[in-house]
């Protein structure tokens, strides 16, 4: 964050919080508790997925944490809350290649402790270098809980009877140790005085409000204390923030939804935005604030201002703003140069463009940080992408998708986004299929198991096709015809005997063929295959029982070259244990004679 020493300098911004954690673990149950607004009513599966702001003011903090924090010692204006879809938003808000948050709350359910995208939230902060505190969330749900409505945690803790504490002492422990194991050591934050080496955990009920006293404190202490240098920022300076969204606003047209996150913005500067085919260049027709304890994504009286400073969550109108994406870079030119500002836009875009491949699936997304975020889930799962673009999805998408050569890979991921009508009916037309859904990693999920259902039908139908290896021996007085069929009772060793196969022996060392088996009969019944430790009647042509083959003899499957390099190779994971065997001893005896057999 610039430091400036001008006579501004001594203006403070309203430090940027995010709230991270795991599905269902509370994130916007907590930040309701602090905003008093139902977001939570509006939202998928209740999973906070679109990206807002509140700005909480000092007087505010003051009147919810009681005696706990004295506006008198502070100089920071209140704290400024982001609603992020859990901490991939998080990792894609930038400001300046940095995380667009000052400091976060790590959200834990207390019962339900650290789960995969906690673990993932924690490397995202360590990353990012971005101080945070543990929100452990839910302590009303422990079992002999006495709640205290809106008290500070502390006080509620001492009041609960012995066994309550020591169940949640317990849990608090778990969290304690999860963190110890991720590097980061932590304590109960009354325990911690040093907040900038130890990561302070609070008991919070967003249900009762307890602990929500604390945690306001808690953050406003460590601001105060260890980040005053960096919120000190000239605001006189030009604007810079990150645009959340791009929305439809009557009587405004495209506006553009921001945090602005350094320096002031007003009514008629020029603005550069980083748009889906390069920088937009435009003016500014008007700003819109929200009231304060607005929640910008469902406030819809904003009032109108002429100029805003940093940290604040608005609205901006001004005209060309329809190709604006979302999660890009907002500046206000000032005195610099246009030419240079579409520049610095266009370098940090190209920081976050996706890196996509020459073969792969397309990837819709209604940010730039989600397609991002969902760029990088699909990078982890190897799942190559051949197209990634902010936008619904339209026919040119399902053109490009129908177009590549690998089936799985005909296929549209949008996360968040709609379709248009004739991409629909394109898309069932070539066979294109289309994935929406607003939770990423599901959509990803859902993806896999379709690629997983095609390679199981594609893996059956080669087997279908292929000669299966077998070991199987001639029954001792099963012999029903020496010859022309030689017909005789058999017990499969290891594998699977199918028809229509050739069979053979291995003498010194070679293997030798005596026929072809074509018939399997049980009782009179014809029979496909045979499993291992099954018996029955089978018809063999071209050998005589007593000449080319005896009683007690173990034959084999004589297995073509190229059908044993496509089991080997791509089905020996979906062969049975026994059939795997029955494999390696065949493969063994081939590359005796020739090492390369089947390679």
């Amino acid at each position: 964050m610039p430091h400036s020493d001008s006579a501004n300098a001594d203006t403070f911004r309203t430090p940027i919080v995010a709230v991270l954690g795991h599905v269902d673990h509370g994130k916007t149950s907590l930040l309701d508790k602090v905003r008093g607004s139902a977001v939570i009513e509006g939202e998928s599966g209740a999973i906070t997925q679109h990206i807002g702001a509140t700005a909480v003011p000092l007087d505010v903090v003051s009147t919810i944490a009681g005696d706990l924090v004295d506006p008198t010692e502070f100089d920071l204006p209140g704290l400024l809350f982001i609603d992020t879809p859990g901490h991939h938003a998080f990792s894609t808000l930038r400001a300046r290649g940095g995380a667009l948050a000052d400091i976060a709350i790590l959200v834990v359910d207390v019962t339900d402790g650290f789960q995969p995208q906690t673990h993932e939230a924690v490397s995202i902060l360590q990353d990012s270098e971005t101080p945070f505190v543990v929100a452990a969330n839910k302590i009303d749900t422990i079992p002999g809980w006495n709640p205290t409505p809106n008290a500070p945690s502390k006080t509620s803790y001492e009041s609960q009877s012995d066994r309550v504490r020591s169940t949640l002492d317990e849990q608090l422990y778990e969290i304690i140790g999860d963190l110890s194991d991720a590097g980061f050591s932590a304590d109960f934050y009354w325990r911690v005085s040093n907040f900038q080496s130890n990561v302070g955990v609070i008991p919070v009920s967003a249900e009762t409000g307890e602990g929500v006293p604390d945690l306001l404190a808690v953050l406003m202490g460590l601001a105060q204390r260890y980040m005053s240098d960096e919120m000190e920022v000239d605001i006189s300076g030009p604007g810079a923030g990150t645009v959340l969204e791009v929305t439809e606003e009557r009587g405004f047209g495209s506006t553009l939804d921001v945090i602005l996150y350094d320096g002031t913005i007003e009514e008629g500067d020029t603005i550069v935005v980083g748009g889906t085919t390069g920088p937009i260049v435009t003016t500014v027709r008007a700003l819109l604030r929200p009231r304060d304890l607005a929640e910008i994504r469902t406030e819809k009286r904003f009032e109108q201002v002429e100029s805003v400073s940093a940290a604040m969550g608005l609205k901006i109108a001004a005209p060309d703003l329809e190709d604006a994406m979302s999660g890009a870079p907002v500046r206000v030119v000032g005195d610099k140069d246009t030419d240079t500002m579409v520049e610095a836009v266009q370098e940090e875009l190209a920081e976050v463009a996706v890196e996509t491949d020459d073969e792969g699936i397309v990837v819709k997304a209604d940010t730039l940080g989600s397609l991002e975020a969902i760029a990088n889930s699909l990078r982890e799962a190897e799942i190559p992408i051949l197209r990634a673009e902010v936008g619904d999805i339209a026919p040119r998408d399902v053109s490009v998708a129908s177009a590549v050569d690998e089936g799985t890979h005909q296929a549209i991921l949008g996360f968040n986004v709609g379709v248009h009508e004739d991409a629909t009916d394109q898309a069932a037309e070539s066979g294109v299929r289309i994935f929406r859904d607003d939770v990423i990693y599901q959509l990803i999920e859902d993806y896999e198991a379709y690629v997983e259902e095609i390679e199981q039908r594609q893996r059956e139908a080669v087997f279908e096709n292929v000669i299966r290896p077998a070991r199987f021996r001639i029954l001792r007085d099963h012999v029903f015809r020496q010859s022309g069929p030689a017909v005789v009772g058999v017990e499969v060793a290891t594998g699977t005997l199918g028809r229509n196969v050739p069979v053979g022996f291995v003498e010194d060392g070679d293997f030798e063929r005596v026929g072809v088996l074509k018939t399997i009969q049980d009782e009179g019944e014809d029979l496909d295959q045979l499993r291992a430790g099954e018996r029955a009647a089978v018809s063999i042509e071209g050998p005589t029982v007593g000449r080319d083959f005896d009683e007690e003899d173990v034959l084999w499957v004589d297995l073509p070259e190229n059908h044993a390099k496509v089991l080997e190779q791509e089905l020996r994971e979906d062969l049975p244990a026994d059939e795997r065997e029955a494999l390696a001893q065949y493969l063994e005896i081939q590359r005796e004679r020739d090492p390369f057999w089947g390679k």
